[in-house]
C-alpha cells in the first residue's frame, strides 16, 4: 500500500458514532444534552468548592481537580463531533490528532491517578481523623495534584509521539470518535503487533497500581468504618466513600475494556459506543453522583440559592 504523505495529505476523516448510526439527530440530541450537563454540573461544583468555605478541606480540592478533568475532557470531544456532524466535514488534522490524542491521555491518565490520591484522602479522613488536616495539608494536596497531571503529561506525551511516527497508509478513516492508539494503529503500513503488545501491557500497569492502590485504601476504610461507635457515623462514612467507589467503577470499566482487552476483541462500533460512555457520559454523571447525596456540597448551592434569591429582592 502507498505510505501516506504528510506533503500532499495532512488530514484524517473521524468516521464516528454520528457517521455510523441510523438515528444520528437522536444522538446528536443526546450528546448536547450530556455535554450541557456535564458543563453545568462540573462548572457548578467548581464554582461552589471555590466559593464556599466549608468545602475548602482536601477531599474538596480533589474533587474540583476531577471535575476540571472532566469538564476539559467532553470539551475536547463533544463540541468537534457536533460540528463534524452539522457541517458535513469529519475532517482532522494531523496536528489537531496528535493534539487530540495528547490531551485525551493526559486526561485519562491523570484522573486514573488522581482517583488513587482520592481514595487515599478518604482513608485518613476515617483512619485518622484528629491528623487528617495535618496529613493532607495543602502543600501534600497540591504535590498529589502535581504528580498526576504530571506523570499523565509523560506517559501522554512518549504514547502520542511513538503512535504518530508510523507511515501511515493511504485508507485515512478512522473508525473511531476521536483519535486514539488503537484506532489509529489500524492505519499503520507497518507491523504493529509488539507495540500494540507493550500498549496493552502497559495499559494494564498503568491501570492496576492506582487501582491497588485504591482496593487497598477501602480495605483499610471499611475497617476503620467497623470501628466507628455510632451509626450515624458509620452511614457518613460509607455514603463519602460510595460516591468516590462509584465513579472508580464507571472510569475503570470503561478503561478496562478500551485499553485491556486486545484489540481481537475490540469492533468500532463497540469502541464508539464506549468512547461515548468515558468521554461524555461519564463527565455528566461524576458530579452529580458526588453532589446529590453530599450534604455539605447541596448545603453550599442552598446558600447561593438563597443568596441570590435575597439580592434579587432588594
Amino acid at each position: 500500500m502507498e505510505l501516506w504523505n504528510i506533503t500532499l495529505i495532512d488530514s484524517f476523516f473521524l468516521v464516528g458514532i454520528l457517521q455510523e448510526t441510523r438515528f444520528p439527530e437522536l444522538v446528536s440530541a443526546a450528546i448536547i444534552f450530556l455535554y450541557l450537563v456535564a458543563m453545568a454540573s462540573n462548572g457548578l461544583l467548581l464554582l461552589l468548592i471555590a466559593t464556599d468555605r466549608r468545602l475548602h478541606v482536601p477531599m474538596y480540592f480533589l474533587l474540583s481537580q476531577l471535575s476540571l478533568m472532566d469538564l476539559l475532557f467532553t470539551t475536547i470531544v463533544a463540541p468537534k463531533t457536533l460540528v463534524d456532524y452539522l457541517s458535513g466535514q469529519n475532517t482532522i488534522s494531523f496536528i489537531g490528532c496528535s493534539v487530540q490524542m495528547f490531551v485525551a491521555l493526559t486526561l485519562g491518565c491523570a484522573e486514573d491517578i488522581l482517583l488513587a490520591f482520592m481514595a487515599y484522602d478518604r482513608y485518613v479522613a476515617i483512619h485518622q481523623p484528629l491528623n487528617y488536616m495535618v496529613v493532607m495539608r495543602p502543600k501534600v494536596c497540591w504535590s498529589m495534584v502535581g504528580v498526576s497531571w504530571f506523570l499523565a503529561s509523560l506517559s501522554a506525551l512518549v504514547y502520542t509521539s511513538y503512535t504518530m511516527h508510523f507511515p501511515f497508509c493511504r485508507n485515512q478513516e478512522i473508525r473511531h470518535l476521536l483519535c486514539e492508539i488503537l484506532p489509529l494503529l489500524k492505519l499503520v503500513c507497518t507491523d504493529t503487533s509488539q507495540y500494540e503488545l507493550m500498549v496493552n501491557t502497559l495499559g494494564v500497569t498503568f491501570l492496576f497500581v492506582p487501582l491497588s492502590a485504591i482496593l487497598a485504601s477501602y480495605s483499610l476504610v471499611l475497617t476503620s468504618v467497623f470501628h466507628i461507635p455510632t451509626a450515624q457515623g458509620k452511614k457518613k462514612a460509607l455514603l463519602t466513600c460510595s460516591s468516590h467507589l462509584t465513579v472508580v467503577v464507571l472510569y475503570y470499566g470503561a478503561a478496562t475494556f478500551m485499553y485491556v482487552l486486545p484489540s481481537a476483541y475490540h469492533n468500532p462500533w463497540q469502541d464508539n459506543i464506549l468512547s461515548l460512555f468515558y468521554t461524555i457520559v461519564t463527565p455528566a454523571l461524576n458530579p452529580l453522583i458526588y453532589s446529590l447525596r453530599n450534604r455539605d456540597v447541596l448545603g453550599a448551592l442552598k446558600n447561593i440559592i438563597g443568596k441570590e434569591s435575597s439580592e434579587s429582592k432588594w
